[in-house]
């Protein structure tokens, strides 16, 4: 199914000039550069198109099995350079833009990045995407089509500030609108029985719109669909009202539609807010489930045969109200009972656990789950029923519904053949912390399925330095096969290897530090060690544990000036939550210790702090490329795995972290002499917080952090409000959840290992240079061959 047809530079330079003129409705002579991006992306869409027809038409021809990826989040970034280099023709492309007199990164860059996600949980949903079409793996994404995405980071005088994202400010030329695919979502009403059938009557309509963007994997020999959602009202607005001049009101069932699929995660510390939210769910879910069976039924299948054909995937818990939906389609549109319609749900569900965090379980309130979707809390109860009485020995406190709440994470898992988790560690810490009788009733119920990356993106298009030595080096194929990656080692003993590895690390940190002055008004030095810590602001990231750190190491320099110090450029990049007001304060201290950091003379070019707002995936391959550290530092226990300790790691990154997540298995893959380890285990983590003085116990046993404490405290860093931060550092000696205090010394002391290691250039490429090589097992089609063994029980279709 592949074209092996690749178009040479004149045949894509004379596609892209007629898109130019015949799509864009342009004169070459007074085109913009948005002009020239949108005529190269059709032009590359075009050679798309084919192999996803062609994909479409042998699954249905095959009638093979399809899967269902639903999630809330699909963080693709830009698609252009991304569709280019798995086609194969980047070169091409920008030779043909050169021969048209264009700048290939100025049109490359001009892309907005789709704002559908904001981290870990999206971005790992686009890599999934990506590596089921790279192995043929017949699939759909499902999501929403956010207007506005999460929202735009800008920050003043510090505080980070929320701009709406305007990503659809122009057009998308990678999406085809589908106005056929259109399904009714109901909400609130009545539920009514009818001759024995439930019979819901929606209070509230809308309807989801399908807009369609084709994924196309490796070599362009398959690609699928990730299919995204547009709310639109059911009427457009009220011609009567308009007549007699009521405006606004005749346009109000359009806007509560638009509010819909506005915004990613709308704040939900109001009951407006959780309600947003929880539609938002049940409209992913209810259109996919409609579009799912609609398509299942247009092959003339029997909806008793649906396992057979269908594996739906719930990523995380947004989706799992796909249980009770499915339940009620099969019940009360198709009429089965509900001993056959929870069998068939059971069986095409999967459902994969992202978080060990209470307040990212979602919990939602009887009576808001009843008023919203009244017919849905009649069969989650009716689940949780059915349940009990097939598991008599399950204990009271354990279920679905308890204390006037329905517990999303139990409902998710009951209603699925295989709940997985996204690391070996976090896995364990499922079976055991979060669901441990659940685990007992349903032994083999929970599997692993670590996390992975794509090689495509986060190597061969990020870092096309490092990808040129790897392939001179090893030969082609890497890129399909990262494994292949350990036939490196044995250039590892060979010195002019690693300086050629290096010299496409400083060909990156040249890069960064340049779009830094650009875009920063800061100058950093590639000879400095550029240390990076980027991903959402959360406590148990412990970006507070980081800074803290910093501020020490700026005392130490400042009280010995003599000594022996590596340059370092520390970077941060990531978002707070709208309502995250501890969050927010961590960045508001981060940015006021970079102004004085910064502007110390005394300091100079040895430290430095650089914070670029809006981190987003275009941002993150920047900056992986030239990270020389990365800081992956959570409170052990909390990390379900991350994603961006892969990327680093697989980038010739050195990893200081903490046992969590998949740190655990990178440190086993790329050998512990080669990773900076620190901190408290899971179960010591859990032993110390048994100790309710243990925060105020850490920081006596510091006097550095003491003095980090107090000059933040008495001002430092915020003279013209100097108690800016008494809450912050109140926290840390009373409370200190996430054992900053505790971890503080350990951390303190894997950096200095970390500036000596640093000190022998040698050495440290010859670490970097494994880290590269030994990162095979982290790529993407490892994690989906995985799934499609262990969960969705399909084969390749290639």
């Amino acid at each position: 199914m592949k074209d092996t047809h690749l178009p040479t530079v004149q045949v894509l330079r004379d596609e892209i000039e007629h898109h130019l003129t015949y799509s864009m409705g342009k004169d070459a002579r007074h085109a913009s550069v948005y002009d020239w991006r949108m005529a190269l992306s059709l032009a590359i869409r075009d050679r798309v198109v084919a192999p996803w027809f062609a994909a479409t038409r042998k699954t249905w021809e095959t009638g093979a099995k399809r899967v269902y990826y639903l999630s809330m989040e699909f963080l693709i970034g830009r698609m252009l350079e991304d569709a280019a280099i798995n086609l194969g023709i980047r070169d091409t492309c920008r030779e043909a833009l050169e021969a048209l007199g264009l700048d290939y990164e100025a049109v490359v860059e001009n892309e907005p990045d789709a704002a559908l996600g904001n981290g870990g949980l999206g971005r790992l949903a686009a890599c999934y995407m990506e590596s089921m079409a790279s192995l043929g793996c017949p699939g759909y994404g499902y999501g929403i089509r956010y207007e506005h995405g999460l929202f735009k980071q800008k920050f003043e005088a510090g505080r980070q500030v929320e701009l709406p994202e305007d990503w659809l400010r122009q057009r998308h030329p990678w999406e085809f609108e589908r106005p056929e695919s259109v399904y009714e979502i109901g909400f609130k009403g009545t539920v009514e029985m009818v001759d024995g059938r439930a019979v819901w009557t929606p209070g509230e309509t809308v309807l989801a719109e399908a807009c369609d963007m084709p994924i196309v994997g490796w070599e362009g020999k398959w690609a699928n669909t990730l299919r995204l959602w547009s709310a639109k009202p059911t009427e457009q607005f009220d011609l009567a009202r308009f007549n007699h001049g009521d405006y606004a009101a005749a346009a109000e069932p359009e806007a509560l539609a638009r509010t819909l699929s506005r915004v990613l995660y709308p704040d939900d510390t109001t009951y407006a807010g959780k309600e947003l939210r929880l539609k938002q769910e049940f409209f992913l879910t209810s259109a996919a489930l409609q579009d799912i069976l609609r398509r299942h039924l247009a092959a003339e299948l029997a909806l008793e045969d649906l396992p057979d054909h269908v594996a739906i995937q719930m990523n995380d818990t947004h989706p799992a109200i796909a249980g009770p939906e499915l339940v009620r389609l099969l019940m009360d549109v198709h009429g089965m009972e509900f001993e056959a319609a929870i069998d068939i749900t059971v069986k095409c569900l999967g459902y994969t656990n992202h978080t060990l965090l209470p307040e990212a379980l979602e919990r939602w309130a009887t009576y808001l789950m009843g008023t919203v979707l009244p017919r849905h809390m009649q069969i989650i109860e009716k689940i949780d029923s059915w349940h009990r009485a097939a598991h008599p020995g399950r204990p009271d406190y354990v279920g679905i519904v308890k204390h006037q709440e329905v517990r999303m994470g139990e409902l998710a898992f009951i209603t699925a053949h295989k709940v997985n988790g996204v690391s070996a560690l976090h896995t364990e810490l499922i079976r055991e912390n979060l669901f441990p009788q659940l685990n007992r009733l349903h032994p083999g119920r929970i599997i692993n399925q670590t996390n992975g990356i794509t090689p495509r993106r986060w190597l061969r298009m990020a870092n096309p330095a490092l990808s040129h030595l790897i392939t001179e080096t090893i030969g082609a194929g890497w890129e399909a096969d990262l494994d292949r990656l350990r036939a490196l080692e044995p250039y590892i003993e060979d010195a002019g290897f690693l300086d050629q590895f290096m010299a496409a690390k400083r060909v990156n940190k040249e890069h960064l530090a340049h779009w830094i002055a650009q875009n920063q008004g800061i100058t950093v030095s590639p000879d400095a060690m550029f240390d990076v810590q980027i991903k959402r602001l959360h406590e148990y990231k412990r970006q507070l544990l980081n800074i803290l750190q910093t501020i020490g190491e700026w005392h130490e320099m400042r009280d010995n000036p003599q000594a022996d110090y590596q340059p370092r450029v520390k970077i941060f990049g990531g978002k707070a939550a709208p309502g995250y007001v501890a969050a927010k304060q961590i960045i508001r201290l981060i940015k006021d210790v970079a102004e004085v950091i910064n502007n110390d003379p005394a300091i100079g070019d040895r430290l430095k702090i650089v914070y670029p707002a809006n981190y987003n995936v275009s941002m993150a391959e920047r900056l992986i490329p030239a990270a020389d550290l990365s800081e992956q530092i959570s409170t052990a226990g909390k990390e379900a795995s991350g994603t961006g300790n892969m990327k680093f790691a697989l980038n010739g990154a050195l990893t200081i972290g903490t046992l969590d997540g998949a740190n655990v298995e990178i440190r086993e893959q790329v050998g512990a002499e080669n990773f900076f380890l620190f901190g408290l285990t899971a179960p010591e983590v859990t032993a110390r917080r048994e100790d309710p003085e243990h925060a105020r116990h850490a920081i006596l046993e510091s006097q550095m952090l003491q003095d980090v404490l107090q000059m933040i405290a008495e001002g430092r860093f915020s003279p013209e409000e100097p108690g800016r931060y008494h809450d912050l550092v109140h926290t840390m000696w009373n409370s200190d959840y996430f054992l900053v205090a505790s971890d503080f010394e350990a951390y303190r002391a894997a950096q200095k290992e970390v500036d000596a290691a640093f000190a022998n250039r040698a050495s440290w490429a010859k670490m970097a240079a494994l880290n590269t090589a030994r990162m095979g097992f982290f790529s993407s089609d490892r994690a989906i061959a995985g799934y499609m063994r262990d969960i969705w029980e399909t084969r390749s279709a290639l």
